[in-house]
């Protein structure tokens, strides 16, 4: 006996069980409801979802999430091509933030040392490095609140910028809160895209970050997305939050004006000394789940397997490019914790099939704008 989909009208899949060699003449037929991951993954672009369809999305089977986040990546992207990008720390630690997750902290004592801004010739030579490997999308953080008091070091960066620009790259800095004059300043340096993640939802922000507002940074994005440059906002799991949490936070990301360019997803990589260095691992199904409904929700947005992928295997990282990740950070670090080896990452490509996806320097000028030669034909 076979099963075959008659018809999905109504909301709900009507199936088919027919004789695989023909020996009965009826045919009987059964239905069940539609999963909220087939009844709303379209191509169709939404800023208006509420939190209860965002979370009956998130809620489907693990198989329609597969399927259907795979059907919409398809519908927008080339599903083979991932994008190759590397995060570099250009100042580390020191910071004077209090994130519970994260190693840069002045607050807690971790083994991460404080350093001055790199060098023009450090930046430049791992630039320069990053792009020889297949990188298109280079990376700076610093270990930074805000820009405030720090306009020679901001000077410098955007020399950097401009540089690394020059090289055919895009170019993206995670530099903490900017102002409107700091955007503008990035974009005239020619800087792509700024990360500014959520990192958790509304509700359960207060409970890692109590010394900046989750309005601030949603003003940091709006300063960003104003001055024309792509925005880049995810957030992490793992942190102790609920699935209303992680669907919380996606809520807020696909109901903004403009969905972000970039969405990265990050599991939290517990590190010695941070409030969080016991908390237990995501599982590769937890991923699955924010992947695929962060790609049905936001159906052309880069989404982004970012921190946490070590803890992946080849397997599970397949996993996440079919439910719609189109993006990795590659190099021994992602700022001050491990991520995958280079040779890894390439008998990976090669044994999924994967191409790397060149750069983008249309984003942040036409928001959302996907450029035919980019999607596939299906």
């Amino acid at each position: 006996m076979a099963f075959r989909l008659l018809s999905s009208k109504s909301n709900n899949l009507i199936l088919s069980l027919t004789p695989v060699r023909g020996l009965a003449t009826a045919t009987p037929t059964y239905t069940r409801p539609l999963s909220a991951a087939g009844l709303f993954a379209s191509r169709h672009m939404r800023n208006d979802w509420t939190r209860e369809e965002i979370k009956s999305v998130y809620d489907s089977p693990i198989m329609d999430l597969l399927y259907f986040g795979a059907k919409v990546h398809r519908e927008n992207f080339d599903p083979l091509a991932v994008q190759q990008c590397t995060l570099l720390s250009i100042k580390t630690g020191g910071c004077s933030e209090d994130c519970s997750y994260c190693p840069q902290s002045s607050k807690y004592k971790t083994p991460v040392k404080a350093t001055k801004l790199l060098d023009n010739d450090e930046v430049l030579i791992a630039a320069r490095k990053a792009k020889e490997a297949g990188s298109t999308r280079f990376c700076m953080g610093a270990a930074w609140r805000d820009l405030h008091g720090r306009n020679s070091n901001f000077k410098k960066i955007l020399g950097y910028v401009k540089e690394i620009r020059s090289m055919g790259m895009e170019v993206c800095c995670t530099l903490g809160m900017l102002n409107e004059s700091q955007a503008k300043a990035l974009k005239e340096a020619g800087l792509t895209a700024y990360n500014h993640n959520l990192d958790t939802s509304r509700e359960y922000y207060p409970k890692i970050i109590t010394t900046r507002s989750y309005d601030e940074r949603l003003e940091t994005i709006s300063n960003v997305r104003e001055a024309g440059i792509s925005v880049c906002s995810g957030g992490i799991i793992g942190l102790g939050e609920t699935p209303e949490d992680r669907v919380g936070m996606l809520h807020t990301l696909a109901t903004m004006p403009h969905h972000p360019e970039s969405v990265p997803i990050n599991a939290l990589v517990q590190v010695e000394g941070t409030p969080l260095e016991k908390q237990e691992p995501v599982s590769i199904w937890e991923m699955v789940r924010m992947i695929s409904t962060a790609r049905i929700v936001m159906p052309r947005s880069m989404v982004r397997l970012s921190a946490g992928r070590i803890r992946f295997s080849q397997p599970e990282q397949a996993l996440c490019f079919l439910a719609g990740a189109n993006s990795i950070f590659t190099g021994d670090k992602l700022l001050t914790t491990d991520n995958n080896d280079f040779d890894s990452d390439q008998e990976m490509f090669k044994t999924l099939g994967l191409i790397p996806k060149p750069p983008n320097f249309d984003q942040g000028i036409t928001p959302n704008k996907i450029k035919i030669s980019e999607q596939l034909e299906v």
